[in-house]
């Protein structure tokens, strides 16, 4: 890949990458949560999550999944499931933030390291369309006069850059409303409006075509 093709794909992949998503809500409230660095392993499921993407698509499955409708539909079905229990968490989140604390009551530990990891990678990979977006994009941008697996490697490579960049954006900047979102009332409206987007996007998977 030379130089002006390699600055067209990052640019292009920057500018999909910025466009916020369920997954960057997700790091998003992880970080306002439990802070950015105990947050590291979502960052890294997310982008683990576009990798095996993007590595699917160049395999082939986005043309298997443009011929199968019925498959395309599974994993819609499944994807958009995954949402609506990511929204029934965050509506749960908000019931308890709006109760009074107590006490002796111990506080909420965050999640392990691997509970983390497998949410925002399974949030990541649980949309099929992306799988059909890569296959679409990624061919702008390969040459057939040059070795097919160098190729991925610096697409990949380069998109797994600029992935974890940008979720670490999203965590940074949370920190400056993380006065007002860790307050009771903050992460109670965080929680809802986060359970309403998580629904709103299940019900947009289902009903897109």
């Amino acid at each position: 890949m030379n130089l002006e093709t390699w600055l067209l794909f990052s640019s292009a992949a920057l500018i999909v990458i910025l466009i916020p998503g369920p997954l960057s809500l997700l790091m998003v409230s992880n970080s306002l949560n439990y802070g950015l660095r105990r947050s590291a392993p979502a960052f890294l499921g997310g982008v683990s999550a576009s990798i095996c993407l993007l590595s699917a698509s160049a395999l082939g499955l986005g043309a298997l999944l443009l011929a199968s409708e019925k498959l395309f539909s599974v994993l819609k079905v499944v994807g958009a499931l995954y949402l609506f229990y990511l929204a029934y968490q965050a509506w749960q989140d908000s019931r308890q933030a709006a109760k009074p604390a107590k006490a002796d009551e111990a506080p909420l530990t965050s999640p392990s390291r691997r509970s983390m990891f497998l949410k925002a990678f399974g949030l990541g990979a649980s949309n099929p369309k992306d799988i059909l977006f890569f296959a679409a994009f990624l061919p702008q941008f390969i040459s057939a006069d040059a070795p097919m697996l160098n190729q991925l490697a610096v697409m990949i490579a380069t998109w797994a850059v600029l992935d974890l960049g940008c979720k670490l954006f999203y965590g940074l900047s949370a920190r400056g409303a993380a006065t007002f979102l860790r307050s009771g009332k903050g992460q109670v409206w965080f929680n809802r409006i986060s359970a309403a987007l998580f629904a709103g996007a299940g019900t947009a998977s289902l009903l897109s075509r």
